[in-house]
């Protein structure tokens, strides 16, 4: 005999399943006082590696640089030119020909370290600079390429590397931010996404300022109350504070409200603070001509400024007010390149000057580049302007200080710079090497979120251990 199943009513159907919704609910609740009680552990296990750096000055050339025309030199190239690359990896519909660098390589320093004539200033301090040659992402196309190289994924919404730094290290200076993002252009490409939290709390996100003014009052607007001095201020905010801390007590767990206190009371701090810092005008004259009269040169010199004051982690964008590419030079490349090079090249090699003279360079992690590079044949776009093309499978970053090798050059292409031949660097490796010189394990620095443990590598990553000094 066939038993039929208990026919159930809408209202007995309702009535069963609310009480596994909840169930659910319960065990969010749960989970999240799981989590809170065991993140301090897992900040714990990924603080295990003694660090070498204590802070990041990250110079984003915006669009790519070409490393045939700074640090890559491919005798080859002089051999090959004019002819064409046959099939290549990436679009070679629009491949051209073999194009070598118009301009003389020439090895400096005791380390012998080729430097391209386009980048003088660079040249001089070519024993501070550890050269890799052997960099790859996932993408040739701006936007995936520039969230990867930050975020480690090339989709976005995910924490930015600067958050992951100040998640896992905290902030040295509670009167300033700890991540700030510099752009001294209106727009960057992406844009807020290349500085977000993600789902940090959101006080790991980076502060984003437009930097091309150098007027402290007008850099920072609002940030002094036109009514109340900071006594009356004071007294507010304490007050708020107490409301706050009631609230706080009957929302367990609640990150963002905890995050959103915590924001108030930093913008009270800054008001002081981040008015000297961010004044680039209370530097000598020769110091500010060091790094050059212009938005990224003056913006790079801020960021020291930051570095010195106790920020974590401080990125300056390459971007100017008409252009928020200006490094992607798919045309007339051999006139756009020397004339980027002028400005690029004075900010990086005084930032890394002025660092060591203040006793400082060896524990700044200095990173010089962008979020791929281009390709050693031509792009034909306008016969007659040729540029080059998006090149991410074989590319060059600079870094300096912050316990890497000076005066050295790690991983190599083949003699064309079409492809990684000698130690590879993904953008997972790269980060977990930065994670590592600021002594943070990148398997153990993990969040949870959305039911797994979410990390900067995703879950790759091994570091670059022979660059490391």
């Amino acid at each position: 005999m066939t038993v039929r199943p208990e026919m159930l009513s809408r209202r007995q159907m309702l009535e069963r399943s609310g009480f596994g919704l909840g169930m659910i609910g319960l065990a969010g609740l749960l989970g999240n006082k799981a989590r809170a009680a065991t993140q301090g552990e897992v900040l714990a296990a990924a603080k295990t590696i003694a660090p070498k750096a204590k802070r990041i000055i990250f110079l984003f050339l915006n669009g790519g640089p070409s490393q045939f025309d700074t640090f890559e030199p491919k005798p080859a190239l002089r051999k090959y030119e004019g002819k064409s690359p046959g099939k290549v990896d990436y679009e070679p519909d629009r491949a051209g020909l073999f194009m070598p660098s118009p301009w003389d390589f020439a090895q400096h320093g005791q380390s012998g370290l080729w430097v391209n004539e386009t980048l003088p200033e660079m040249a001089k301090v070519a024993d501070e600079l550890c050269v890799i040659h052997s960099m790859k992402t996932d993408d040739a196309n701006h936007e995936p390429a520039l969230i990867q190289m930050h975020t480690g994924v090339i989709q976005p919404v995910r924490p930015s590397l600067g958050s992951w730094l100040l998640y896992g290290l905290g902030s040295e200076n509670e009167n300033l931010p700890g991540y700030v993002a510099l752009r001294p252009g209106p727009r960057v490409v992406v844009g807020p996404a290349l500085w977000s939290n993600g789902f940090l709390p959101s006080k790991f996100q980076g502060m984003g300022l437009e930097s091309k003014e150098t007027d402290v009052e007008k850099l920072l607007q609002n940030i002094k109350s036109p009514r109340w001095n900071r006594q009356e201020q004071r007294r507010q905010l304490d007050l708020l504070n107490t409301l706050n801390q009631q609230h706080l007590k009957q929302r367990e767990s609640d990150a963002a409200l905890e995050a959103e206190i915590s924001t108030m009371e930093t913008a009270y701090r800054m008001q002081m603070a981040a008015l000297d810092t961010f004044d680039i005008n209370r530097e000598p004259a020769h110091v500010r001509d060091l790094y050059g009269n212009t938005p990224f040169g003056q913006s790079t010199l801020m960021a020291r400024r930051l570095a010195e004051d106790g920020v974590r982690f401080v990125t300056v964008y390459y971007v100017k007010e008409k252009g928020n590419q200006p490094w992607d030079t798919h045309v007339d490349h051999n006139v756009k390149h020397p004339k980027l090079a002028v400005d690029a090249d004075r900010a990086g090699a005084a930032l890394i000057q002025d660092l060591k003279v203040r006793g400082m360079l060896d524990d700044t992690l200095v990173i010089w580049g962008g979020e791929f590079g281009r390709t050693p044949y031509t792009e034909v776009r306008k016969p007659e302007k040729l540029g080059r093309d998006h090149q991410n499978k074989a590319f060059t970053m600079v870094m300096a200080g912050g316990g890497v090798k000076p005066g050295f050059v790690y991983g190599a292409t083949d003699e064309l710079g079409l492809k990684v031949v000698k130690d590879p660097v993904h953008v997972h490796d790269f980060h977990a090497t930065i994670l590592h010189l600021m002594g943070l394990d990148h398997t153990k620095l993990t969040y949870r979120y959305s039911g797994r443990d979410f990390r900067l590598t995703d879950v790759g990553g091994k570091v670059a251990h022979g660059i490391i000094a």
